[in-house]
């Protein structure tokens, strides 16, 4: 049974970013010895629908799925309008709430021609037991559970929707099965419109906590 664990939702970015620069460029621990900007402004459609909203949204919408049923949900922003939290604070949060699973929702912003589709990125090689199969296991399950509610793996990035990745902070300096999900790319026409629409970003939700509850119950 899913209800009683703890999910850590973190919709990337924030509303605030892009005014506070000095703040959020300021350097933090990011894992494996390396250090990156506290945060980033994140990108947005070519009509200026942005990054940070939708993933607050959607962030919104997975987390009402899952306190329906029973699970405690705790999300790494509270608004869209603030600045931060810092990368590393975020991993922080998914720790000190003892998460049973972490995930960030991202979406990219590749400019590369025909670029779309979602992937989803894990931390590899693995720095803890957490990092490990339980954290690859909910990384599959994400990158199954959209595939098999209509959405398809990216074409640009990745092998078959996952991608392992050492540099994301987020992931790195997480001590729970932390995963990241970026739902697609805002710079596609196709993937934006379905992305600005609040249809499309329910679509999108419920894919999400389809698979963060299958993961749970597995």
């Amino acid at each position: 049974m899913a209800a009683g664990k703890v999910v850590v939702l973190d919709p990337g970015h924030n509303g605030g970013n892009g005014a506070h620069p000095a703040e959020i460029n300021r350097p933090v621990p990011a894992g494996r010895g390396q250090t990156k900007p506290c945060n980033t402004t994140g990108t947005a459609t070519n009509a200026g629908y942005p990054e940070h909203a939708f993933t607050f949204d959607v962030a919104q919408r997975v987390g009402k799925a899952l306190a329906d049923k029973g699970i405690r949900v705790v999300y790494t922003r509270q608004d869209d309008t603030g600045v931060g939290p810092c990368v590393d604070r975020r991993a922080t949060i998914g720790n000190e709430a003892n998460a049973d699973a972490v995930v960030s929702i991202h979406a990219d912003g590749s400019e590369a021609a025909g670029a779309n589709g979602f992937h989803v990125a894990y931390s590899s090689p693995p720095l803890n037991a957490a990092q490990g199969a339980p954290s690859t296991r909910l990384a599959q399950t994400l990158r199954d559970t959209m595939r098999t509610s209509g959405f398809s793996a990216a074409n640009y990035i990745g092998t078959n929707g996952l991608s392992a990745r050492a540099d994301l902070a987020g992931l790195n300096l997480s001590t729970r099965p932390a995963a990241l999900v970026e739902c697609g790319n805002m710079r596609n026409a196709t993937e934006a419109a379905r992305m600005t629409s609040a249809d499309g970003r329910q679509q999108f939700a419920s894919a999400i906590a389809a698979a963060i509850e299958a993961y749970l119950a597995s």
